[in-house]
């Protein structure tokens, strides 16, 4: 089969990566939307597809409401590793907002909503790794450490191991190894790792840790620096996978501008030990692999809202928790219906937007909006979330005038900026294009009376991946009041297209 880079080209950071016979699972981080930590599955590493989240929620308090000012954006679930032991499968993340440790567990992979031990430390950027009977959890940034835990993982072992293993470099480093992913393999314990110099290529980087013994003295390696040409882009955080056939790959991500941190697979080959990443020292545009295609649904999906229970998709998250008596599709038969029953001062503020991942080189949502139970200070309509965020929606006045509106947030001005045009009538069908390709990162704004033709709204919004949000930019719906809660707003026929 053969294989074009990346292979997903949508944000899918900090993948883990285990396989089940010929099957594989890989979790990613999508930090504060809702469900979160993603399970996705394979049969070729290439075609992915989502089966389930580890989590339906994280907490329930301010931070996850998005309540008296508070947020989790640019935090949340980080970095999660995957592994399966003893019968059950396990993920691990950390939550910086919360300073805990969370281990996630199950019997059935493909089902939502795992159960959980928490622990009150913070284990950053942590890899599981089981050996002789023991688990442990490797982790640091720069300072490598290892923490010992209970038999059934609920917590750290009383008087188990607990120390340093190593320090990374600091010197001339902006980002000091983390990132752990941690294996043994052929007699040796790997530790693979992300850095990032500022002198060499001045770019991330993947880096190896090895030992003989656990606790012993390890050596150091560099195994890829490579950037495909985009940017000083370099590919590195991931995972080391074999098939039943005993070929190795791996999995890492490239920040790849405002559609987000997206994956590569890479060959690996074995010499004196070490694993060799890519082909000659580079990531390939092309290679063939010797597995079957795998027939997977498409990560983002089309909608057309027309349900007979209130079930979302798998592929549709929330932003932060959800107020699951503010949204129906039973209410309205044939629409999404979102309700309000709380004020929100701006867009990143507003309950209930409701996300999917965009995708390059370019890609389009539309859907079509009525208004009729909009009130005085509603806004409802099409996001395209990030910090720098951009939108296009109905907003309805005091004198029950309701302008179609496009509203930013950009990095020019850190302004809101809106433009308008008057809605003659209670419906009205809205778009956002977005542009990725060869680092254009534009979103242009659309609306329509018929879903034809087409009228173009305000400039366009330069998008730019902030670390704000941390996310590569998501396709939202989003309906909030900032004067009288109460109403709502009705959505019909979202319309995802690819356009590569």
């Amino acid at each position: 089969m053969k294989i074009q880079n990346p292979i997903i080209w949508a944000d899918m950071p900090d993948p883990d990566i285990i396989r089940e016979g010929d099957t594989y699972y890989m979790v990613s981080t999508t930090m504060f939307v809702m469900p979160g930590a993603p399970i996705l599955k394979s049969k070729d590493l290439c075609h992915w597809e989502l089966v389930s989240y580890v989590f339906n929620t994280i907490e329930d308090n301010d931070i996850y409401q998005l309540k008296n000012g508070r947020n989790a954006y640019g935090k949340g679930q980080w970095a999660t590793s995957l592994k399966f032991y003893n019968g059950l499968y396990y993920a691990c993340f950390v939550c910086h907002d919360m300073q805990k440790t969370y281990i996630y567990y199950t019997d059935n992979i493909e089902k939502s909503g795992w159960n959980r031990y928490v622990i009150n430390d913070v284990f950053h950027d942590m890899s599981f790794l089981f050996d002789n009977g023991r688990s442990y959890l490797v982790y640091g940034n720069g300072e490598i450490k290892i923490v010992e835990l209970k038999d059934d993982l609920s917590g750290v072992k009383a008087g188990g191991v607990n120390q340093r293993l190593f320090s990374t470099p600091a010197e001339n480093i902006m980002l000091r190894c983390e990132g752990c992913r941690a294996y043994k393999i052929y007699g040796y314990y790997y530790l693979l790792f992300i850095e990032w110099p500022y002198d060499g290529n001045g770019r991330r980087r993947v880096v190896c840790y090895r030992a003989k013994e656990l606790l012993g003295e390890y050596e150091r390696k560099i195994l890829l620096d490579d950037d495909m040409e985009y940017h000083n882009q370099g590919i590195a955080q991931g995972a080391l996978i074999d098939t039943p056939d005993g070929e190795w790959y791996s999995v890492l991500f490239q920040d790849h501008g405002a559609v987000g941190r997206i994956p590569y697979l890479l060959p690996v080959s074995w010499e004196d030990g070490w694993p060799n990443m890519g082909i000659n020292g580079r990531v390939p545009e092309k290679l063939e692999i010797p597995l079957e295609e795998y027939e997977a649904r498409p990560l983002i999906t089309s909608d057309t809202f027309s349900h007979n229970e209130n079930e979302l998709d798998l592929r549709w998250e929330w932003n932060h928790n959800p107020e699951e008596d503010c949204w129906s599709f039973t209410e309205n038969p044939g629409y999404l219906r979102l309700r309000t029953k709380s004020l929100a001062k701006n867009l990143l503020a507003a309950r209930n937007i409701l996300t999917q991942k965009t995708s390059g080189p370019k890609c389009t949502f539309s859907v079509e909006l009525n208004t009729e139970g909009m009130m005085a200070g509603d806004y409802a309509g099409l996001i395209a979330l990030q910090g720098d965020y951009g939108a296009i929606g109905v907003r309805a006045d005091n004198n029950n005038l309701k302008r179609i509106i496009v509203s930013k947030k950009d990095s020019d001005t850190r302004q809101n900026k809106e433009e308008y045009k008057l809605l003659t009538d209670n419906s009205v069908f809205l778009k956002i294009d977005f542009d990725f390709e060869n680092s254009r990162d534009i979103a242009e704004f659309y609306y329509s009376q018929d879903s034809v033709n087409w009228v173009k709204l305000g400039s366009d919004l330069h998008m730019t991946y902030t670390l704000d949000l941390f996310i590569g930019y998501r396709i939202g719906l989003f309906y909030y009041s900032q004067e009288t809660a109460g109403g709502y707003a009705d959505f019909r026929n979202f319309i995802y297209e690819s356009l590569v």
